[in-house]
């Protein structure tokens, strides 16, 4: 009897500090660019690399069953070197729960998250490229009908209550990647995973046997777990930093 109440006690506090998840949360987000999308135009996980779109900008998406993929590209101005502006790619995904206070608790798969740092004054053949593991937590969020675009509008407010900048519905469903592990650095590990024959219903990540990226030869690795990449080189490069050149601009145009 007391080991049922117990358990009884358990699943009454675990259902209480938990939501179910709102459909108006459900499907692909984009900032006011409209360049940055998840899904397999921003991260390929075969290649292991990011493709780099035209403008900055950042995108979440979010699942009925708890999943969820963000995108982040950001133009990082430089201070003492104007004309050399750094460029910061980010990827994750995971599960996310929707807590009963309203706000979302967004838990990545720690060996699956990317990031990406190119700075042309610096090097301008390589990037600095690593994984990327950043748990996150949203106090909370408003989806309506923006007032001006008369489209469904997504307020996402960091843990400070900070907000970010508007996200506006792009696909619903969502356009996401596989939501299971990736790119297992460890098979054992890998196999463990599955062989929990994990639900995808419950809002937790499975695991592929083997990485998908286990054929990107272009990208070097380390033990530290660090990898670099070749970043665009030639007329290429250069256009993609007049890109960013451009992205700058327009932010600051946009403040004023």
């Amino acid at each position: 009897m007391i080991i049922r109440a117990v358990l009884a006690t358990s699943a009454l506090l675990i259902s209480s500090s938990t939501a179910a998840i709102n459909p108006a949360l459900v499907g692909t987000w984009s900032s006011k660019s409209a360049k940055v999308m998840t899904g397999p135009g921003f991260y390929n996980p075969v290649n292991d690399s990011f493709i780099e779109p035209s403008h900055a900008g950042i995108s979440y998406s979010f699942t009925a069953d708890g999943f969820y993929e963000s995108a982040y590209y950001r133009a990082v101005s430089n201070p003492t070197s104007p004309n050399c502006p750094k460029a910061l790619l980010q990827f994750q995904h995971g599960t996310f729960t929707e807590n009963a206070n309203g706000s979302l608790s967004l838990n990545p798969i720690a060996v699956d998250g990317r990031q990406q740092l190119s700075d042309p004054c610096k090097n301008s053949k390589n990037s600095q490229y690593s994984r990327y593991h950043q748990p996150e937590l949203m106090m909370k969020y408003e989806a309506k009908i923006d007032d001006y675009k008369k489209i469904n509008r997504l307020d996402l407010y960091q843990f400070d209550g900070t907000p970010i900048q508007p996200l506006y519905q792009a696909y619903s469903p969502p356009m996401m990647l596989p939501t299971v592990t990736m790119n297992p650095t460890d098979k054992a590990d890998a196999a463990k995973e599955t062989g929990a024959k994990v639900k995808r219903g419950e809002g937790l990540a499975e695991s592929l046997l083997e990485p998908l990226n286990k054929d990107a030869k272009h990208i070097k690795r380390h033990l530290s777990g660090t990898m670099d990449a070749k970043s665009p080189s030639g007329m290429a490069d250069s256009v993609w930093w007049a890109g960013v050149g451009m992205t700058l601009l327009g932010g600051a145009a946009y403040l004023l």
